[in-house]
């Protein structure tokens, strides 16, 4: 006898979810929700919407900004920080088909491969994201702090090894989705699912570990950066414009809300503090806000650069270069100004 996951409304869903380790066969009456199509179920259309704009929109937006990052600027340090924000994007909006079928049949036509490589590519992009914006977050708080040796150290090749190890990491935290990701034949459906019943301590130690080193290090390591960077740039008087940080914040704080909700749910549903239904759709809920994240960079990189109106006269390619460019050109500046003001401090002495 197995025992039934109920979450499969969304095949990027991560967490075997049980009803107080019930067990159903076939024979127990017992009406399952994926006998029901997605027409019938409000949450399902919904979310079914959330994410299909999610494909379109990220697909499109992420592959303008690796168009205009990768080919039409010019390589610096900044562009290679978000070409690679773009690139984790793009990849899993490009997979977000495969989730959509699955939830509006709630059956898993795709193969084994497939089930595996669709979750394998969520929490690459979870990873992937906020380890880039922990080292960007860093790459500031040295610019500020130490500028003279950021002026002289920053270059587009250790940019990119930085950027390759952080996807090895990222990749190498993202194989236990792999691992524990299976098909199963139940009830004349194919489910895509976790399943830790060959090591049942796997479930709470892989939600832990998400948790740990996807949300709440790399939150604590930002907001430690982010409040260096406040109190040095005061300490000098030197914050005259907020320009070269604008996109950073709302990158950050897009992540962390978009996120949020589907740690929440998690970790509510490893200690069983809410009744069962309610973090089945908390989950659902959680995981569709989650990809949602995906489409939002690019519209950051268009409304966070320039003043507001001037961007309407302006072509959605040249928004998004002046975003970026903007912000390398802002710090390339404080990086002269405090170069010179270090130089004139150590004459004096």
């Amino acid at each position: 006898m197995e025992t039934t996951d109920l979450n499969l409304y969304f095949s990027t869903e991560y967490e075997n979810y049980t009803f107080d380790n019930q067990t159903f066969d076939e024979d127990f009456s017992f009406s399952p929700p994926w006998h029901h199509l997605c027409s019938g179920e409000v949450l399902c259309i919904l979310l079914l919407t959330v994410n299909i704009m999610t494909f379109v929109f990220g697909v499109v937006g992420n592959g303008v900004v690796i168009w205009i990052a990768g080919f039409k600027m010019k390589k610096s340090v900044n562009t290679t920080w978000y070409l690679s924000l773009a690139l984790s994007d793009f990849v899993f909006c490009a997979s977000l088909p495969f989730n959509a079928v699955y939830m509006a049949t709630s059956n898993w036509t795709f193969g084994h491969f497939m089930c595996k490589f669709t979750s394998f590519v969520m929490f690459l992009n979870m990873f992937s994201s906020i380890f880039l914006l922990v080292v960007i977050s860093v790459d500031r708080c040295v610019a500020v702090m130490f500028p003279v040796w950021a002026q002289n150290q920053r270059t587009i090749r250790k940019a990119s090894v930085v950027v390759v190890l952080a996807w090895l990491v990222s990749a190498a935290l993202s194989v236990p989705s792999m691992i524990f990701r299976d098909v199963q034949e139940h009830m004349d459906r194919t489910r895509c699912q976790n399943s830790y019943t060959s090591s049942p301590h796997s479930h709470r130690a892989i939600a832990t570990s998400r948790f740990v080193f996807g949300f709440l290090v790399p939150f604590l390591v930002i907001m430690v950066c982010y409040s260096v960077i406040i109190v040095k740039l005061r300490s000098n008087q030197m914050a005259k414009s907020t320009k070269p940080f604008k996109i950073m914040t709302a990158l950050i704080l897009t992540f962390f809300l978009c996120w949020l909700p589907y740690h929440t749910f998690v970790l509510v549903e490893l200690n069983k503090s809410l009744p069962n239904h309610v973090i089945n759709y908390g989950l659902q809920v959680g995981t569709s806000v989650a990809s949602a994240n995906s489409f939002l960079n690019p519209v950051l990189y268009v409304f966070m650069g320039n003043d507001f109106r001037r961007k309407f006269k302006s072509s959605i390619l040249s928004k998004i270069e002046s975003a970026m460019g903007e912000e390398g050109r802002t710090l390339s500046r404080y990086l002269s100004r405090s170069s010179s003001v270090d130089t004139r401090a150590s004459t004096h002495i």
